[in-house]
């Protein structure tokens, strides 16, 4: 494992989605293993931490989470602005070796038994909590997340650094139409007994 990725205490897992940052996810069954770009994803609630993601009923990636249970949700960077418009513009049933073509590299990270795109800043693993309904009319799938990483350079300490760390660990927000932003300056807001 990279000596920069670290364990995420789960009682702060949620920040690592907090900022609304574009994801990638990933899912493996049966010999099978696909990434996919999301835009839509959010914290759902901190203890157990759980999320919410829509999958379109027409990705592989999402067969492959229904099929295994388990999922991975990562934060991408910058430096894989390319690979998550790739994986997020083009299907595997299209394209068979769509991954190979994006760059995609796996992490092994400890214990973990699931496809973990390398490169990321953040990984959440997660246990699929079934809700047909919903995975049906709404694409959403809402997942326990059952354990936790950060790339310490850019977060750690239950905390964002982006201020303090290479632009090109900063997270991708996707508009439309290949049109992203990277994260920008912080902003701190005064408390009203330090402006007085």
């Amino acid at each position: 494992m990279n000596s920069h990725i670290a364990p995420v205490d789960l009682a702060k897992a949620y920040r690592l989605l907090n900022h609304g940052p574009t994801v990638l996810v990933s899912a493996a069954h049966d010999g099978g293993v696909d990434v996919m770009a999301a835009a839509w994803a959010c914290a759902l609630d901190f203890m157990p931490p759980k999320l919410t993601v829509v999958l379109d009923k027409a990705t592989r990636t999402r067969e492959l989470v229904e099929r295994s249970g388990t999922f991975v949700i990562q934060v991408p960077t910058v430096a894989q602005l390319q690979l998550t418009h790739r994986v997020g513009t083009t299907s595997l049933n299209d394209d068979p070796q769509k991954l190979a073509h994006a760059g995609v590299e796996w992490v092994d990270l400890v214990g973990q038994d699931v496809p973990c795109v390398a490169g990321c800043s953040g990984w959440l693993v997660c246990k699929l909590i079934p809700e047909p309904h919903n995975q049906q009319a709404y694409d959403l799938f809402i997942g326990e997340v059952v354990g936790a990483w950060s790339d310490t350079r850019v977060f750690s300490n239950g905390h964002w650094h982006f201020e303090h760390a290479d632009p090109a660990l900063r997270s991708l927000h996707y508009i439309a139409g290949g049109h992203f932003y990277a994260i920008g300056e912080v902003l701190n807001v005064e408390s009203a007994s330090e402006s007085e």
